[in-house]
């Protein structure tokens, strides 16, 4: 169990840089135009676009929150039990929204395939990002009952 939690840290962290760079989808419209965005190339996109406002949140929300409760977690399981207890409530709660950037590829997905005017698939950047959520929450819940059982 000792060596579990570094081992889901680090997954967790390859994970998420993973899923930030790699493509979350393939989009294909009239049979030759294919657009394979990834998270950062969305909210680049966005920014570009002049959308600052929706490129803030979804930055926010999909790299710079993830990024610091894994930074607290690392710091949490390496300082000792008693910096577990010390990660923000609030900032736990956050990481739980990062689920929400892959529901909503998965609901443009299948507004692409029902609308009959693209082609969508998912590709591994999607499953690195959920992968990441579900390995940072894994991370936090052992650091929680790790710093219980010191109590």
């Amino acid at each position: 169990m000792r060596i579990a939690l570094p081992l889901i840290l680090f997954a967790s962290g390859l994970s998420l840089g993973l899923g930030l760079v790699l493509p979350l989808m393939q989009v294909e419209r009239l049979y030759f135009l294919t657009d394979e965005p990834s998270l950062l190339a969305i909210i680049s996109g966005l920014w570009s676009e002049g959308e600052v406002l929706l490129a803030t949140i979804v930055a926010s929300f999909s790299v710079i929150f993830p990024v610091i409760k894994l930074g607290l977690l690392n710091v949490a399981a390496y300082a000792g039990t008693e910096a577990a207890g010390r990660i923000p409530a609030w900032l736990r709660s956050l990481s739980n929204w990062s689920m929400l950037d892959v529901m909503l590829v998965a609901l443009v997905i299948f507004a692409a395939k029902t609308s009959g005017l693209a082609a969508a698939t998912t590709q591994p950047g999607l499953w690195f990002f959920a992968a990441s959520t579900v390995l940072t929450d894994t991370a936090s819940a052992l650091l929680k009952e790790r710093g219980s059982e010191g109590v």
